[in-house]
């Protein structure tokens, strides 16, 4: 079992930054292929980023390119997603999730999730 704890969440003006944080144990972190997805109140869940076990690999959704970039520290087990130029549209309660098989960047393909933390973006 792989244990996933989110932190970093808060309330933001537009055009702010965030830097979310995922803790991960319960399995070798380095094994992990890591993602984060967000849902905001009446959508469905969706995929924001994912990073490789190694870091090399990384993916993102087309709303967020160049905005937030994904990282990771395997000496700490902690995976960033680093949040910049905010928009009211990122409102939403954002998870952090992970997968021992190979990096499939959607839902699907995550099989660990944490409780979220909720991230609010002001106009």
């Amino acid at each position: 079992q792989v244990q996933l704890v989110e932190s970093g969440g808060g309330l933001v003006q537009a055009g702010g930054s965030l830097r979310l944080s995922c803790a991960a144990s319960g399995r070798t972190f380095s094994t992990l292929a890591m993602g984060w997805f967000r849902q905001a109140p009446g959508k469905e869940r969706e995929f924001v980023a994912a990073i490789s076990w190694s870091g090399v690999t990384t993916y993102y959704a087309d709303s967020v390119k160049g905005r937030f970039t994904i990282s990771r520290d395997n000496a700490k087990n902690t995976v960033y997603l680093q949040m910049n130029s905010l928009k009211p549209e990122d409102t939403a309660v954002y998870y952090c999730a992970a997968t021992q098989r190979q990096l499939v960047p959607t839902i699907s393909g995550m099989d660990y999730w944490g409780k979220g933390t909720l991230v609010t973006v002001s106009s």
